[in-house]
């Protein structure tokens, strides 16, 4: 078993499981990979299923009923990883819109500074606006959406983080040993938003790395107004529940 464990959630992704779970594991540095699958109907769990006989210790499925929500299901994620032996616990989309050879990046930024030139930090985030803006194929009006989402989350929670609705995470063991999960309240862009702030207020070093994002060639996104919404609304609540907790550790 590695001591990295990279977390996708899945629903109807049966265009991409295949590529992105083979491409993870060519890496040079040896990953393990959960699927957390929402019982999709176009069968991504039964083609997970036919890559653990190729793959029985490294790729790891758990299915759940239903479409539960993305915050839901990265906690379920993290619980799974705290229950066995991870150090390094990842989130990636399953659509190639994060470049699986990021891991590798994600990770030395997270490795103690002794094993690794400029590690140490204790979350790292595959920023696409650290430096300018890195996206690919996304009309403008959404990647003008997203930058000012960053802007307005940056506003409302003082946390300089330029990618605050970022996805691309690497987290070490202790941070989410740490932040009560039970008390994280989003499951959509918020969820992303809130994992960071929640982090930051605890007092964990928070790193961004630059990334190139590529918007999804195959299947279809989850992204909603819906979505949006909670995002714009919960940063606000997030901000004030955040007056009545204690983040000591």
């Amino acid at each position: 078993m590695s001591d990295s464990l990279v977390i996708i959630p899945t629903y109807n992704e049966k265009e991409n499981i295949e590529k992105i779970i083979r491409k993870v594991f060519s890496l040079s540095y040896s990953f393990d990979v959960l699927i957390i699958d929402d019982g999709s109907p176009d069968g991504t769990a039964a083609i997970v299923k036919k890559l653990q006989v190729e793959f029985p210790f490294q790729l790891h499925l758990e299915e759940r009923k239903g479409k539960l929500g993305l915050g839901t299901a990265y906690i379920h994620g993290f619980k799974w990883a705290l229950e066995r032996d991870f150090e390094y616990i990842f989130e990636m989309d399953a659509d190639f819109s994060h470049n699986p050879d990021d891991l590798i990046r994600l990770r030395g930024a997270c490795v103690p500074e002794s094993e690794f030139v400029n590690g140490g930090a204790d979350v790292s985030i595959g920023s696409r606006y650290v430096k300018g803006v890195n996206v690919v194929n996304w009309p403008m009006g959404r990647v003008l959406m997203s930058y000012f989402a960053s802007m307005y989350v940056r506003l409302i929670t003082r946390i300089n983080i330029q990618d605050a609705t970022a996805g691309f995470k690497c987290y070490r063991r202790k941070v989410l040993e740490t932040i009560p999960m039970e008390k994280i309240r989003f499951v959509g862009y918020a969820f992303q938003i809130e994992m960071k702030f929640t982090a930051i207020k605890y007092g964990f070093n928070v790193v961004e790395v630059p990334i190139i994002f590529t918007d999804r060639t195959e299947g279809t996104s989850k992204m909603s107004t819906r979505i949006f919404r909670e995002a714009f609304l919960g940063v606000i609540q997030m901000k004030v529940n955040s007056w009545f907790r204690n983040y000591k550790r």
